[in-house]
This record gives C-alpha cells, sequence and structure tokens, in this order.
C-alpha cells in the first residue's frame, strides 16, 4: 500500500434513494424505503474509495467485516450522504467508521474493515477454493 492514507482521511458518497433500493425478497417489496442491503452496499462503496488512491497496481482490497446498525427508514427520492471515515490502520488493514444520512436524521452507522492483498494471492485463494464442495 502507498504512503500517506491516515486515521481521520474521510470520504463520502451521496445517492438518492430509488425502487430499486427498497427491502426486498424474492422480488417482492416488503416496504418501500431504503434497504439495509443498500446500506451495506453503500457504506462498502464510500469504504473503497478511501484506499483506491493508496493501492498500487498489484494490489486489491478485499471486504472482510461488515458490521452495521440501521435506526431509520428514508423513503424513496431521499438523498442519502454516506460518510466514510479511517479509523484504524493497521500493517494490511484499513477500518473505516461510517455514518449515513438522509435529509433529516442519522438512519445508519457502521464500521467496515478491509484487508489489502497482493492479486497473486486473492488469485491463489480462489483457485484453491474453485471446485470444494460446501457442506
Amino acid at each position: 500500500m502507498k504512503q500517506g492514507l491516515r486515521i481521520g482521511h474521510s470520504e463520502t458518497i451521496e445517492t438518492v434513494v430509488t425502487p430499486e433500493m427498497f427491502a426486498r425478497f424474492g422480488g417482492e417489496i416488503i416496504h418501500p424505503a431504503y434497504s439495509t442491503v443498500s446500506m451495506v452496499y453503500h457504506m462498502e462503496w464510500a469504504s473503497r474509495k478511501i484506499i483506491l488512491p493508496y493501492l498500487e497496481p498489484h494490489e486489491e482490497g478485499l471486504g472482510a467485516s461488515v458490521q452495521i446498525k440501521h435506526m431509520g427508514m428514508s423513503p424513496v427520492d431521499s438523498h442519502i450522504t454516506i460518510k466514510a471515515t479511517v479509523s484504524q490502520i493497521r500493517k494490511n488493514i484499513v477500518v473505516t467508521d461510517l455514518e449515513v444520512r438522509n435529509e433529516k436524521e442519522m438512519i445508519g452507522v457502521g464500521t467496515v474493515t478491509q484487508i489489502i492483498l497482493d492479486k497473486k494471492e486473492i488469485k491463489a485463494k480462489l483457485a484453491q477454493t474453485k471446485g470444494t464442495v460446501m457442506d
């Protein structure tokens, strides 16, 4: 990983809630509101934006852990802001704390942990698991 990434560095993404982001299972909409699945996706995306400028050409980040608390609802057309802030850097591990807000309030908090690995190592690990039968 390139030098320069520091605790406190943050990145933000913004989005608008669309029907594709609604809570659904088996194609059926359960609630016409911003889903937890969408929130996790956006948290990982904001966290990824942090590491991208610091990856060497031979490196890639892997999600290792996501912890989330979804505290509020946001209907269609709500404006969502997701802010990730680096809270820990340990060797090849980057931890970010996240806040998710709509126009009125904080609707989610969480932590995303990413591991930075050599692309060859990732490829080798994938090859080892390919064809493995899971019980």
